[in-house]
């Protein structure tokens, strides 16, 4: 039935430990020891009466507990994925401000399909807690997908099939579980944003670039018909869902950041590039992290970012090819355009170079963003071993790294490197300055960091691995190009470094300045 969604509310009362809970040890990938137990309230001193006292009221009910020390719920995974077709949904819109509703427009063969909304953290290793359950909704199948011949981009445009409440529903990541009646199963993401940033890290989830590599309908900003480049889609639209299992960059690139970040209990507030764009304000920030994958942005994201550097927050580039890729939003924000390489056909080409969707490296208006991310993006695919370069940086406390220690790999499958022929912030120290062969082109991955004269600090990994390596081994992440270990913990250990200084403030004020190596290593 058309309209709102019935309700299986699972609100906060529920989820709560009467007996109380201490703080969940341990990382992501189980790398820490215990913590020490938190003292209680010291006895009561023996006194003189022996009057009888009248116990205080108990409350009606215990006070809520902090979001990251509620109980989650392991079942949030997919387990039947079904045939394609079988269900597949999407959101009407990529995040929405807490109370916001939000339109859900579904379409499978199953005659009925229910939605669970679980939202991603950390939540004592289950990385999930459902927060509400739709009633059965009817089922339609929907028809086939449009596609504009002029920009090749693939719209489903479907009717609504729900509208999903989030009243109650606290600041984070979401995966909205799709379950049709024969068993299969979708995800569809939801951002529900921060209203305001001022204290905290933020939290940037790379929603542009996850619909630049969707190739739900048979094509993507890479692939068209044929599996052909030049038959790729110039735009791409969010009104359709994802393929295969809807968030593939969501939880291979960002989900174990936020469940890192969750467990240590910075103050954390969420958004997306797309909002960067909009309407996000950064002001009072303390940091902003980039999660993993972060290629597509808009030159209004990028002078967001770069003014809030300026103004003294932190940034942290988690993954490699950040901001490498400009583009252009449309219809309201729902349509992503990128020409690339055909930038010359470009409709604003002539009339407005700054909004051409070519790389931010390339012609009509270089801009490589390097000056920005302190590393320039170099190619791809490799697969190397990490190598630390400077042990002694505040950023390697406690990892027990030395100089000429590797993390097999760590590097790839994409990676960045200093270039010191393109513009880049200096003083800048080189952390890592890992040797490899991008096909047959010898070059270096590497780790790099520097303060901006407002104080901020700037850290980029210079690899594509660096979130999945927070998971490498473990249930989630089994096989992980092979990283083990001593390689998570590793990762776990500096990222944890990482997000304890950069919630403090400046670390341009508060950390040890860069010692500039790039010529030491360049040459």
């Amino acid at each position: 039935m058309m309209g709102e969604a019935p309700q299986d509310g699972l609100g906060r009362r529920r989820f709560l430990l009467v007996a109380g809970a201490a703080a969940v040890a341990g990382s992501v990938g189980g790398c820490a020891g215990p913590r020490a137990p938190v003292p209680g309230p010291p006895a009561p001193s023996p006194t003189a009466s022996a009057a009888p006292t009248v116990p205080p009221a108990l409350p009606l009910d215990p006070p809520p507990l902090p979001e990251r020390l509620l109980p989650g719920d392991p079942g949030w995974r997919l387990t039947s994925y079904g045939l394609a077709g079988a269900v597949d949904g999407y959101c009407d819109k990529v995040s929405v401000l807490p109370g916001e509703p939000v339109g859900l427009h579904v379409s499978t063969v199953a005659e009925g399909f229910r939605v669970t909304a679980y939202r991603m953290g950390w939540y004592g290793g289950a990385l999930a807690r459902r927060v509400w359950r739709s009633g059965w909704i009817r089922g339609r199948v929907h028809a086939p997908a449009g596609l504009d011949p002029l920009t090749r981009t693939v719209t489903a445009a479907w009717p609504r099939s729900a509208t999903v409440p989030t009243d109650g529903w606290p600041e984070g990541a979401y995966l909205l579980r799709l379950d049709a009646a024969g068993g299969a199963q979708r995800y569809v993401p939801l951002i529900i944003r921060s209203a305001s940033v001022a204290g905290k890290i933020l939290l940037v989830h790379a929603a542009a670039t996850w619909q630049a590599y969707n190739g739900w309908g048979g094509r993507s900003l890479y692939l068209g018909e044929g599996g052909r480049y030049d038959a790729r889609s110039l735009a791409v639209s969010f009104d359709r869902p994802y393929d295969r299992t809807g968030m593939a960059k969501f939880l291979v690139h960002e989900r174990a950041v936020v469940a890192l970040a969750e467990r240590l209990g910075v103050d954390l507030a969420y958004t997306t590039g797309v909002d960067l764009d909009r309407h996000q304000a950064l002001a009072g920030a303390r940091a902003v992290f980039f999660l993993g994958h972060d290629e597509y942005w808009t030159p209004e994201m990028r002078r967001r970012v770069t003014t809030a550097r300026d103004a003294g927050t932190n940034l942290a580039f988690l993954g490699a090819n950040t901001c490498y890729r400009r583009v252009r939003l449309e219809r309201d924000g729902r349509r992503m355009v990128c020409y690339k390489t055909d930038a010359g056909l470009d409709p604003v080409y002539a009339v407005n170079p700054e909004l051409v969707t070519a790389d931010f490296r390339a012609e009509p208006m270089p801009d490589p963003e390097s000056s920005l991310v302190g590393v320039y993006y170099d190619g791809f695919p490799v697969d190397a071993p990490y190598v630390v370069t400077a042990p002694d940086h505040w950023l390697f406390a406690g990892t027990g790294a030395v100089y000429g220690d590797a993390f097999p790999h760590l590097v790839g499958v994409e990676y960045d490197r200093v270039n010191p022929g393109v513009p880049t912030p200096r003083p800048l120290e080189i952390l890592s300055h890992s040797p490899l062969m991008c096909g047959r082109r010898p070059s270096f991955a590497d780790s790099a960091y520097y303060t901006a004269p407002s104080g901020a600090g700037v850290f980029a990994s210079g690899t594509m691995r660096w979130a999945e390596a927070l998971m490498a081994g473990t249930r989630d992440s089994p096989v992980a190009h092979g990283m083990d270990r001593r390689t998570r913990c590793f990762v776990t250990t500096v990222t944890e470094n990482l997000l304890r200084s950069f919630a403090r403030g400046p670390a341009g004020d508060l950390e040890p300045a860069p010692r500039d190596n790039v010529a030491d290593l360049y040459g």
